[in-house]
């Protein structure tokens, strides 16, 4: 079985994106369920999946384990992982990374941009690395198999949490920095040493993350994950396209500014154009997975290699993150190149 995963989407969530999630085949999504929200904010989220969960049964699943992701693609649905791209859910409150696990959120970024209780974002000017609470934090969400995702954060939080996290971390949504320099991609040193601890980085189809922005060629950035695969090994690279299909600008804006400044601030974005950018031309929602792994196949990728960089790496991913409380994780060492 060779499952189709995507490691991120921020969806304007509808009847029409379940269904083209089964159209184009996708077996399992991580969601963002919350940015700035907090912990009562975030279970108001979650009743909303339940629902949707309750309405649209044949088409989506929620996802707990990875034998989830097997059991939705045997049955024609899509399962469902819950995310948070902030730790603002978790308030000041280590005790709720349990809570929230129980309630199914198998993901959460230490940082969203700025610095928070945790660690420091990508767009602070001094990155101050794990904090004391951040160190706590990790440990706990590597007790209970709640995923450390660092797409967010500066580059000494991002190597600090490398080196204490126990389980390997995700990048779950951003490109190299040597392919297109944008402040969320990453570094060659944070990738190398995202490979060699076993960890995994989701690419980026966000027009702000790639070179030629919405007129990205898709031979360019095949090309460009043949050599991120190259550099980190394939066993560590998957799809994370952070596909925000259908969302008014307003939501970029929450995403943005949330409540920590009264001003706009643009982010990856500029005063001229604040709102979402147009998806390129080769990937503008689920039904469209197909290209990329065709590109990637003009690329020089093997069909194997494929399969791995569309769903395999990350169901393999899943398999020792959400492992239950206390399991022993191995981390590998090595594993560059393909």
């Amino acid at each position: 079985m060779n499952p189709l995963i995507d490691g991120l989407q921020y969806a304007n969530w509808s009847e029409k994106v379940f269904r083209q999630m089964r159209a184009g085949g996708v077996d399992a999504v991580h969601v963002t369920i919350t940015y700035h929200e907090t912990f009562r904010e975030t279970v108001l989220n979650i009743e909303r999946w339940n629902r949707w969960f309750e309405r649209f049964p044949d088409l989506i699943v929620q996802g707990r384990t990875a034998s989830d992701v097997t059991q939705a693609r045997r049955t024609g649905r899509t399962a469902i992982f819950f995310g948070a791209q902030n730790p603002s859910c978790i308030e000041d409150d280590i005790g709720l990374v349990e809570v929230l696990h129980i309630l199914g959120l198998r993901f959460m970024q230490l940082t969203y941009n700025n610095q928070s209780l945790l660690a420091s974002g990508c767009y602070e000017e001094d990155d101050t690395g794990l904090t004391r609470m951040g160190r706590e934090v990790v440990a706990e969400m590597n007790r209970v198999g709640l995923v450390v995702d660092m797409s967010h954060s500066g580059e000494r939080s991002t190597l600090e949490a490398i080196e204490h996290s126990t389980r390997p971390i995700a990048i779950t949504h951003a490109n190299p920095h040597d392919w297109h320099p944008a402040r969320r991609n990453k570094s060659v040193a944070v990738l190398r040493a995202l490979g060699q601890s076993g960890g995994m980085l989701g690419v980026s189809t966000y027009p702000h993350h790639l070179r030629g922005g919405s007129e990205c060629d898709l031979a360019d950035f095949c090309a460009m994950i043949a050599r991120t695969a190259d550099l980190i090994g394939i066993d560590h690279v998957g799809i994370g396209t952070d596909l925000c299909q259908d969302q008014p600008d307003s939501v970029v804006e929450w995403m943005r500014s949330g409540r920590w400044t009264k001003s706009l601030d643009y982010g990856e974005g500029s005063a001229a154009a604040p709102g979402f950018p147009a998806m390129p031309g080769w990937f503008a929602d689920n039904r469209d997975f197909g290209r990329i792994a065709g590109g990637l196949r003009a690329a020089g990728l093997g069909e194997a290699e494929v399969a791995a960089v569309m769903g395999g790496n990350w169901l393999r991913f899943f398999e020792t993150g959400f492992g239950p409380p206390d399991a022993p994780q191995s981390r590998p060492t090595e594993g560059v190149g393909r």
